[in-house]
Order: C-alpha cells, then structure tokens, then sequence
C-alpha cells in the first residue's frame, strides 16, 4: 500500500473534521448575542408600551418565578405536590402583615408590624421555605399520587386559615397588599416622580423592573442549581432512588432541600402576586391556583428551566389577553353577552392544549423549541455526526436528539 493511499483518508478525517469549525464558531456568539439583544428590548419596553401590558409582565414574571420553583420539584426531582398555592399563600400573607400598617377594615381590625417591605419580602420567602422544609418529611416518606394528596390537604388547611385568622389575611375580604419600598425608593405612582426620556414612570413601569429582575435571578440560579452537582443528584434520584442510593446520593436529604428551595420560589411568587395584584383574598390561593402551575410545567416540559418559563407565560397571560381582547375573539365575550368568558375560554385551551402536549410532544413548548433550534444547528446533519471510528468499520452514530424529560435547559 502506498504513502498516498495511507494519508489519503486522514487528510480527508482532517477537513471533514475541521468544515463545521464556522459553523460551531458561529453559533457560539449568535446565542449570547440573542440573549442579550432581548435583555435589552425588555429593558426598554415601559418606553413605548401601554399599562396593561406592564402589569401583564409583572403577573408573568410572578408566574415564572413560581414555575421554576415547581418545575425543579416536580419535573427534577419527581415530587408531584399540589401544594404550591399554599406556599404562595403564606409568602403573600408574611408580606402583607410584616410590612402592612394597624387599622380596621369594616368590622375587623388588622394588625400590622410596618416593617419595610424589603423586609417583609424577605421574611416571606424565608417562612414559606420554613413551611415546606417542615413538611419535607412527610414528602419524603410518600411518592406518587400520595404524596399529591397529602400536599392537597395543605391547600384546604390554607384556605381555613386565612378565612378564619382576620387579624392577618383579613379574613373573607382580605387585606390590601403595602407598596412595595427600596431604600427609600417607592414602587408607586408618585413619591418620588420620575420621568425617563420624557416617559413618566409610574407604578407600572417600576414594578415591571423589579419583576424582571426577579425573574431573571430566579431563572439563573436554577440553572446554575441543575447544571451542578445537586442537578444531577436530583435528576438520578428521580429516575430511580435506589440507583441514586447506591451512587451515593443523600435521597432524604436532597428532596428536603429541593422542598426548601421550591417552596421559597413559591414565597417569592406570592409576593409578587400580592404586588400585581394590590391585595389578598383567600380565593386566590385555592386549588386552582395549584392546577394551573402544574398546567405551566406540563406544557413547558417536565424539567426544563425554559420550558417552565415559557408556560408561565402561555398559562398567566392568556386569560388576560383574551379579556383584553374579548370583543374581537370568537366566541369570548363579558357576562352576559352569550359568549364564553375570558377566563372559561383560557381554560378550555389550557386543556387542549394540554392534550396535545402529552400525545404528541411530551417535551412541551421547550421540545418544541429544541426541535426549531436543532434544524439551524444540524443542516442536513452533518455537523453532530461524528466521524467512523478507524478500528471499526460498523460503528453507529451516537444519537444526537436529547431525551424528552428531564433536560436541564
């Protein structure tokens, strides 16, 4: 055999090794440039939008902070819980009474500490984490539709709390939410006012900022959590305990601290729904609320960090949409009109849609994705095929495609 035939194919291993370098070189700036560039339109959003859709973006980015926290419960660490509006709940009322003033309300009296709300923020993501580490022993002893079921009975005992404990939650008519406050900077319509680029910035535009900055430490430090070895230690035990025993893995340990972590997320979310909505009222923390954040994660994709965010969004700003828009969607309409209501016609294609998701894409709208970007990624495929093995003219190619549950992204 001659030198020319020997080379030959490694000459050609090398070029067909070193053509998708552009490729690879190209999609490694294009995504941190996309990220930023809509970092930056959302910075300047409140500029050129209206109200609606700023108050619209500070309820998503509430119900994204609060699907994230579930979504590493259940879709990382395979704990169903319907026990998520609960946590809401206690981080909404721990803000309202740590931060809120005395006085009385109809008949009943309200009490108050008047602390700042930074404070009342905190102390509420603290509690509601404190509420689910208490009850992370019994999740720890349960699994499956068990353990849905005894996280139900929180939500019924919630629901009797706050109707019956008036000093705190108010009772039946609830108690309005305090503004909230940092250092001195007040997150309201005036005190102080501030005009941008001749735009005055009122209570819509400021919470929109707070929320997006919410929203996006909630979203890095998910990543960072699942990208790391706790990630990967709860993603074992999810697929099998006593395979993530047998590695090493602390299983009561590790579904103690996601407990923990989960149920602040949760806190942090109630919070920011008594913010966007100015109040509290024990009928916004009952099972629906529960149902409609597994309803956020199942149509994202079960443990996907962006697929949670992109069900936050689908779930939260549906039903305002389409009362916004009631009069030019078919078959929505107000009470009354003979159409559906806007909050009925969002649950009718939350259900749909639903259906869809399990029969056809499992993965959610973040499979969906995935499969969109994986076409502009893998042009004709040859950029992931790996190159055949010297020694073994049968050798396969390793599939590329990502598992539908589970991914960390």
């Amino acid at each position: 055999m001659s030198e020319a035939t020997v080379t030959a194919p490694a000459g050609a291993s090398r070029a067909g090794g070193s053509a998708p370098a552009p490729a690879r070189s190209r999609r490694s700036w294009l995504k941190p440039l996309l990220l930023v560039a809509l970092l930056v339109v959302l910075l300047a959003l409140p500029l050129y939008v209206e109200e609606f859709w700023l108050r619209t973006g500070f309820a998503v980015f509430g119900a994204i902070v609060g699907a994230i926290g579930l979504n590493l419960l259940v879709g990382n660490s395979g704990q169903l819980s319907l026990a998520h509006a609960f946590f809401l709940a206690v981080g909404a009322v721990s803000y309202t009474y740590i931060s809120g003033e005395e006085g009385g309300l109809g008949v009943a009296e309200l009490g108050g500490l008047g602390l700042p709300p930074i404070v009342g923020m905190i102390v509420g993501v603290l509690l509601a984490g404190l509420a689910g580490l208490i009850f992370s022993p019994l999740a720890a002893r349960l699994r499956g539709i068990y353990l849905g079921v005894a996280s139900l009975a929180l939500v019924f005992i919630g629901i009797h709390v706050l109707n019956s404990w008036t000093e705190v939650t108010g009772g039946f008519n609830g108690r309005a939410a305090p503004n909230f406050e940092l250092f001195g900077f007040a997150f309201a319509n005036r005190d102080p006012e501030l005009y941008v680029l001749g735009v005055p910035f009122r209570e819509a535009e400021r919470l929109w900022y707070l929320g997006l900055v919410l929203a996006l430490a909630a979203y890095l430090f998910a990543r960072n959590l699942l990208r790391g070895r706790p990630g990967r230690a709860l993603q074992t035990q999810r697929d099998s305990e006593v395979a993530a025993s047998v590695m090493g893995v602390n299983v009561q340990g590790y579904k103690a601290r996601i407990f923990l972590v989960s149920s602040m997320y949760a806190g942090l979310a109630g919070v920011m729904y008594a913010l966007s909505i100015g109040s509290i009222a024990p009928e916004s923390f009952g099972l629906e609320l529960s149902i409609l954040y597994l309803a956020m994660i199942v149509l994202g994709g079960l443990g996907s960090v962006n697929g949670a965010v992109l069900g936050a969004i689908f779930v939260s700003a549906l039903p305002l949409v389409f009362q916004r828009y009631a009069d030019l969607i078919p078959f929505v309409g107000d009470r009354g009109s003979g159409g559906l209501a806007a909050g009925e016609a969002a649950r009718f294609l939350f259900g749909a849609a639903i259906v869809v998701v399990i029969l056809f894409e499992p993965a959610g709208l973040a499979g969906i994705a995935r499969r969109i970007t994986g076409r502009f990624r893998r042009p004709g495929g040859s950029v992931t095929q790996r190159p055949p093995e010297s020694h073994g003219p049968t050798s396969e190619p390793t599939p590329s495609d990502p598992p539908a549950q589970g991914s960390t992204t």
